[in-house]
């Protein structure tokens, strides 16, 4: 016979319902962030078929397969939706930069081609996220709250590639004089260089060759850097 008191089996079961009650929010927590993940990708996938001004709910709900109330679950409006659409790819980009500055030499020469490499890398030259970067860009004008997403002088990646110039130009060989301005002049002619890239194959993306593309900035580098870079890339 059990002669343990009420009270224990009262204790054991208010246990189990708060393990429960733990569990479900979590398990729900996962469902509503996979959704949301869903409404992204599709919107993304929308805008880039048929732009900014085609990406309707409809059309999104559509290519989610979800209904319009989980887009106002997780959304105030479409202009939400859309400007998190927008930081969800620049979101995607860094990831795969950062992948590609984690596997590499840290010497700034090589962080940079590193940075090149990925930049007209098919994870992030590729047509459907091209058109999406573009749509972006030709919207940030009427809506302001693209641009920190969609700039082309993005601060965090002009940070990135400035940082590592003033590194290169601070080590023992280098001897430049005036290293600020080159720095701060290499960033942008990088950066433009890219840009430029970017826009070649986005009007010319079954011309477009990704190692000619390589070899014309790292010949415009090993100009400036002629120790440090050559055609084929960092050295």
């Amino acid at each position: 016979m059990d002669n343990r008191p009420f009270y224990f089996y009262t204790y054991n079961a208010i246990c189990q319902y708060d393990v429960f009650m733990f569990q479900t929010p979590t398990l729900r927590e996962q469902k509503k962030a996979h959704n949301r993940e869903l409404l992204l990708e599709a919107t993304a996938s929308v805008i880039a078929t048929d732009g900014i001004t085609g990406a309707s709910i409809t059309r999104i709900i559509e290519q989610a397969g979800l209904s319009r109330g989980m887009v106002h679950l997780h959304f105030v409006n479409k202009e939400a939706l859309l400007v998190a659409v927008a930081r969800h790819m620049r979101e995607q980009y860094f990831h795969h930069i950062n992948e590609f500055l984690t596997t590499t030499s840290p010497q700034p020469q090589y962080q940079l081609e590193a940075i090149i490499n990925a930049e007209l890398s098919e994870q992030i030259l590729n047509r459907r996220s091209i058109n999406i970067w573009y749509a972006f860009r030709g919207q940030c004008h009427q809506e302001n709250a693209y641009m920190q997403y969609a700039d082309t002088r993005d601060a965090a990646m002009k940070d990135k590639v400035y940082r590592a110039f003033v590194q290169l130009l601070n080590r023992p060989e280098s001897r430049q004089e005036g290293k600020q301005d080159i720095c701060s002049d290499a960033t942008y002619g990088l950066l433009a260089l890219l840009e430029g890239m970017w826009s070649d194959y986005f009007l010319h993306s079954d011309a477009f060759n990704r190692q000619t593309a390589k070899r014309i900035i790292f010949r415009q580098l090993s100009g400036l850097f002629p120790n440090h870079f050559d055609l084929t890339g960092a050295m």
